[in-house]
């Protein structure tokens, strides 16, 4: 069988860098290796995710390409090879690089006073605010974490205001899957909202204007009196069709309520758990 001719070495480079999986070894070797030594083109590892971090805040994690890259740092796009294997590997280093701004250390959470209850809420809000400075965080694609050293002290530093409260190891991981995973399906809630507004060109208050009086026309309260009421009070109370942000604090304030019962369970007895 014939074949096309070959492709040069930069080439194939960008293909195998820029649409597979990270790869493991290589991933962590570069997560908890030294990134301050720079190479022949006096690139380091620091330097090529703080770009990359940058474009994608300013572009989304679609812009950001070796070639993107490159160019920004006015070197070769092979030069970058040199010091990250792909894309993947380089979001991984991305990833990690904005967990290390959540906390000034890994017991921030827990000195916050008000017990646990305050800690989570506290975790939650961090949380919330890392999605508002890098909202490309979720665009990635993939349910297994990043194991680096900042991803790490973020998990040690959001365990231990569970620790010593009464839950299994099981429940304390359970309890702050279940807080994360609401903070970003709500962080992920107002990035979809904010893209409708930047695309349909209206705000919120103005899409609510134009809309409310045509659904008058067309609901039958009689049919739908429930659905035309709370949903009366709450476009109302919005000035949209939903608040991401109310979501946000009204979520995280129900799920401490359940964990606050959780460990009054687990102590045996009927107290609410704030301690």
């Amino acid at each position: 069988m014939r074949k096309g001719p070959a492709r040069p070495a930069s080439q194939r480079a960008q293909r195998e860098g820029e649409g597979r999986a990270a790869d493991p070894a290589r991933s962590l070797a570069l997560l908890w290796g030294s990134h301050g030594k720079p190479g022949r083109s006096g690139l380091t590892v620091r330097a090529i995710v703080t770009a990359a971090v940058e474009l994608a805040d300013a572009r989304g994690l679609e812009a950001v390409s070796m070639r993107h890259l490159a160019d920004r740092l006015n070197v070769g796009t092979m030069s970058l090879y040199t010091h990250v294997p792909g894309k993947a590997e380089l979001t991984d280093l991305m990833v990690d690089t904005v967990y290390g701004d959540l906390y000034d250390d890994v017991d921030a959470p827990s000195r916050q006073p008000g017990g646990w209850r305050a800690s989570l809420g506290y975790i939650a809000a961090r949380n919330w605010e890392l999605y508002q400075r890098h909202p490309w965080l979720l665009e990635i694609v993939g349910g297994r974490p990043v194991i680096g050293p900042n991803a790490s002290l973020k998990y040690e530093a959001e365990l231990r205001p569970l620790d010593g409260l009464g839950l299994t190891d099981v429940e304390m991981d359970s309890v702050l899957t279940l807080l994360l995973t609401h903070v970003e399906g709500a962080a992920r809630a107002q990035a979809s909202a904010r893209r409708t507004r930047q695309e349909s060109g209206m705000t919120d208050v103005e899409w609510w204007v134009a809309t409310a009086p045509l659904l008058d026309k067309v609901i039958d309260a009689k049919r739908f009196p429930v659905a035309t009421r709370v949903g009366q009070s709450a476009g109302q109370a919005y000035q949209g069709a939903s608040s991401p942000e109310h979501a946000f604090h009204f979520g995280v304030e129900r799920i401490l309520d359940a964990v606050a019962l959780l460990i009054a369970e687990r102590r045996g007895g009927p107290g609410e758990g704030r301690a």
